[in-house]
């Protein structure tokens, strides 16, 4: 596996943000809603944790992970990865976290089961499950744009499709800024997100409208600053590794 080149070098090659089409444009989970532009991203690469770095799996260990309440993670660690156990339920982070610049690695099952929604499907959660950055093997498989991979779950599509073959490795660095809520729990700025999908640009820091989920758009409602950050079960054997963040975060 190569290094990374700097993120900022690699937002040069990529699409500018007049190519994500406003939340208006259309509805929902749209079949209708062109599909990004299929790209094939460049080698696969890695990065070690940086000196300030809170890693939460380097390769052997759960600890920093909990399948709830603070019980144990129950999803299967092996070769340097862990894997969701369906039916388990979601995993999240025993600390609390807002702004955040969050690497990790991911693959779907190979070889590949089921279509559109049902396959290869998790997602990577900010704010205790508040909001999404799609999971799913998009690798040749249909599916309504604002739910594939690199997808702000149900709101924004990815700018481009950059997903490597089922079983590959892919990678997303995600900077997420939290929402900010004045005193009496009115809305002052939205959570905002960028994304790097395998070293392209996605979500070119999009301003999301409330909390991402499926059929509905909630509005936003007053959260706490610092909260846990999960990945969801949904079902599929979907592996992680090389998980780590950069605390951003001055509310501490």
């Amino acid at each position: 596996m190569k290094l990374a080149v700097p993120l900022a070098l690699a937002a040069l090659c990529t699409m500018p943000l007049s190519a994500q089409s406003r939340l208006s444009d259309w509805p929902q989970h749209s079949e209708e809603r062109p599909k990004p532009t299929v790209v094939q991203p460049g080698a696969m690469y890695t990065i070690a944790p940086p000196s300030d770095a809170v890693v939460l799996f380097g390769g052997t260990s759960l600890d920093r992970w909990t399948q709830g309440q603070g019980a144990p993670a129950l999803w299967r660690v092996a070769d340097g990865a862990f894997q969701v156990v369906p039916s388990t339920g979601t995993l999240s982070t025993r600390d609390s976290f807002g702004d955040v610049q969050l690497h990790l690695e991911w693959a779907a099952p190979n070889p590949p089961v089921g279509t559109g929604q049902d396959r290869g499907n998790s997602g990577v959660f900010f704010a205790d499950g508040r909001y999404e950055v799609q999971v799913l093997d998009s690798r040749n498989n249909d599916t309504y744009a604002d739910g594939q991979a690199g997808a702000l779950y149900g709101q924004f599509p990815p700018l481009v499709n950059a997903s490597r073959a089922p079983g590959e490795w892919q990678v997303y660095d995600i900077v997420y800024h939290r929402p900010r809520f004045a005193a009496d729990g009115t809305l002052q700025s939205a959570a905002r997100l960028t994304v790097f999908h395998n070293g392209v640009l996605v979500q070119d820091n999009m301003e999301l409208v409330g909390p991402t989920a499926n059929k509905s758009r909630p509005p936003y409602t007053a959260h706490a600053a610092r909260l846990p950050i999960t990945l969801q079960d949904h079902g599929h054997p979907v592996r992680y590794r090389n998980v780590w963040l950069r605390d951003l975060d001055t509310a501490k």
